[in-house]
């Protein structure tokens, strides 16, 4: 009688394990000035709060101010907003890859990254221009509100081929790849008037905000009671 000899299997304890103890996921930097804060929290928000994603109920992700790590190596790129598509956000966020957008981990590049200019050393069309050519990042989107390092407020970029090639953008811009658009708005946002980037549907409808969703349906309520109807029923 012989004996039965069991193949080896590969448990998933027997796949390499990366080493991510060395990268630095918080610098302990500033934040850039309170128009770029807001900026940044506009275009998180917003999506978060009323968009309703690509179709078939795909995932997405939208961060500001955190660390992109193309490679297991420092240091980090960190876009002031970076949106993509068919990723989840990590269930275990204190760990190191938990911290950033690794992509080793997450299994792509961002989909777009908006970087907000606020000064000249920003480096926004250069070093960060080259780097996320490099990663293949498909869109990049410069606002520039003072005109300090392009001509126009809003320039945005496609990938084509090996590089980016410039739109032909005044104020707003469409991507079907993605299913949104961009557009430059006028308006109050958090008490402060001024020329905002926002996020639009296809057809150009903006994106609206928690508050503007709960003012719409304010303004609806009061229609209805004026009219003899209570909402509620």
């Amino acid at each position: 009688m012989t004996e039965s000899v069991l193949e080896p299997t590969l448990e998933s304890t027997d796949l390499p394990v990366v080493e991510t103890a060395h990268l630095i996921t918080e610098d302990d930097e500033p934040v850039d000035n309170l128009f770029s804060e807001k900026q940044q929290r506009l275009l998180t928000e917003s999506l978060y709060t009323s968009w309703k994603g690509p179709r078939d109920g795909r995932p997405f992700l939208v961060t500001a101010n955190v660390g992109l790590f193309m490679v297991n190596r420092n240091p980090a790129i960190v876009p002031d907003v970076l949106l993509s598509l068919d990723v989840v956000m990590p269930e275990d966020w204190w760990t190191t890859e938990g911290r950033s957008y690794t992509v080793w981990e997450l299994g792509k590049t961002p989909d777009l990254i908006v970087e907000i200019v606020s000064n000249q050393k920003g480096d926004e069309l250069g070093d960060k221009y080259h780097k996320y050519e490099q990663m293949r990042v498909p869109l990049y989107v410069v606002l520039d509100p003072e005109q300090q390092i392009q001509d126009e407020l809003l320039a945005v970029y496609a990938l084509n081929g090996f590089g980016y090639h410039k739109l032909n953008v005044v104020d707003s811009c469409r991507f079907p790849e993605i299913e949104l658009g961009i557009k430059l708005w006028e308006g109050e946002f958090e008490g402060r008037r001024a020329q905002w980037l926002r996020w639009t549907e296809l057809d150009g409808t903006l994106i609206p905000t928690g508050n503007e969703q709960r003012a719409r349906a304010e303004r609806l309520a009061a229609q209805l009671r004026a009219a003899g109807i209570e909402p509620d029923a």
